[in-house]
């Protein structure tokens, strides 16, 4: 009798000290709170394209706006509709030949944050990116003496140019890529579940997806590039694809021998599929399924990717869920 009692006082006195441990443990949720919780401040922008409303308004007019291009028939919503978090839903974006570009369309969302712009990272602003898809034959083929006589030929336009960029006479290649820019840096997703969850509404988020961040910030080491509320650490990185295209490498001042790509922001992810740089992951199953060892692994591989990750089937579906409430 006496030694069962002794038992029976271990056993309270073990628990007593499981839970003042616990009790120690700083909440995983609040130390992770401020790592996830969107800014308070507004995104910055360049001193000579502050970001006003009659620049934003300017800039979503032009982003639909067909005179850009060389045919007249494309727009940059063309492959970037808002319907689809600004994706185009194809494994990689079509020419305005109607063949194949080498590239998936990328997610337009929380640009403002950025410093390096395309898979590639070779523009370093949003006034020389939004250039770029402009003037390239396989995208919009714009001439810039044409685009600019169309646009000035238009009052409405030229008026609300002035309205824009007050002293400019008329509309110039340079305003046009300010006012774009200016309508991108406003492109900020909408807040989730997530950000009610992060935010301290514990119901925000079914025990499903709860698991799934616990997940991503632990065991799957998701975290690792997909930081921050944008969930991502804008650094370029090899992830073990297979892909001819070299990325990063081809890039002046880029990394040379290594195929690096930018990694994506994870907001909207379950509108943007298919997936990668080359569209080569249709589902987001199947890019889970490509960080448990379907990688590629050459030297150049990235080393935050865990070599000898391993999920159970629930794992996966708990991951999964967590990415969709983004």
């Amino acid at each position: 009798m006496r030694h069962a009692r002794r038992i029976w006082l271990l056993a309270l006195l073990g628990i007593a000290t499981a839970a003042l441990a616990l009790a120690q443990v700083p909440d995983i949720d609040a130390a992770w709170r401020k790592a996830f919780s969107r800014p308070v401040e507004a995104p910055t922008a360049p001193p000579d394209n502050p970001t006003t409303p009659e620049r934003v308004a300017l800039g979503a007019k032009l982003f639909a706006d067909t005179r850009l291009s060389g045919d007249g028939k494309r727009s940059c919503a063309t492959c970037h509709r808002p319907a689809l978090a600004f994706t185009d839903g194809r494994r990689r974006a079509q020419a305005a030949s109607g063949s194949v570009m080498r590239r998936n369309t990328p997610s337009l969302w929380n640009l403002a944050w950025s410093k390096q712009y395309f898979w590639d990272g070779r523009a370093p602003s949003l006034e020389e990116q939004v250039g770029g898809p402009i003037a390239a034959a396989e995208e919009m083929g714009g001439d810039w003496p044409v685009i600019l006589a169309r646009l000035q030929a238009d009052a409405a336009l030229a008026a609300q140019f002035r309205m824009a960029f007050p002293g400019e006479p008329s509309p110039t290649e340079a305003t046009i890529r300010k006012a774009l820019a200016a309508y991108l840096r406003s492109l900020i997703s909408p807040p989730s579940r997530f950000d009610a969850w992060i935010g301290g509404d514990a119901k925000a988020l079914a025990p499903v997806e709860i698991g799934g961040f616990r997940l991503f910030t632990g065991k799957a080491g998701c975290a690792l590039c997909h930081a921050g509320w944008r969930f991502t650490d804008d650094r370029f990185h090899d992830i073990g694809l297979r892909s001819a295209d070299q990325g990063r490498a081809d890039v002046k001042g880029g990394t040379p021998g290594q195929i690096a790509f930018k990694t994506p922001g994870l907001r909207d992810v379950g509108r943007t599929a298919p997936y990668m740089h080359d569209g080569s992951l249709p589902t987001i199953a199947a890019v889970v399924e490509h960080y448990t060892g379907r990688f590629v692994p050459r030297p150049t591989l990235a080393t935050n990717i865990n070599r000898s990750l391993r999920l159970t089937p629930q794992e996966k579906a708990d991951l999964i869920a967590f990415l969709k409430a983004l």
